[in-house]
């Protein structure tokens, strides 16, 4: 039971301190944080993956599932938001080519 309650009490920590670094980031520096940081999502999907494979009642296993479908959300989003970003910086075909728009 202490276990369990030390878990949870480092899981609200974690949450609470990652808000408050998060939104104290200027908004310009948000997309280069994330896609700096889409190793750590891997990461978070892999220990999710190993969560959901030593599994054994069937709580722990809807956890396990429901954390690798949301640490493989993030993963894709981040590389998603990454491309986003360094598609604005692509000079576009109609500048190269001197046409007007």
């Amino acid at each position: 039971m202490i276990e369990g309650l030390a878990a949870i009490y480092i899981f609200m920590l974690a949450g609470f301190t990652g808000y408050e670094i998060i939104s104290k980031v200027p908004v310009i520096l948000h997309t280069p944080l994330m896609s700096g940081s889409n190793f750590v999502h891997g990461i978070v999907l892999v220990g999710a993956m190993v969560a959901l494979g030593i599994a054994e009642t069937t709580a722990q296993q809807a956890i396990g599932f429901i954390a690798v479908l949301l640490g493989a959300g993030n993963a894709v989003g981040g590389y998603v938001v990454t491309e986003r970003m360094l598609e604005m910086f692509r000079p576009s075909d109609k500048k190269e080519k001197g046409e007007d728009s």
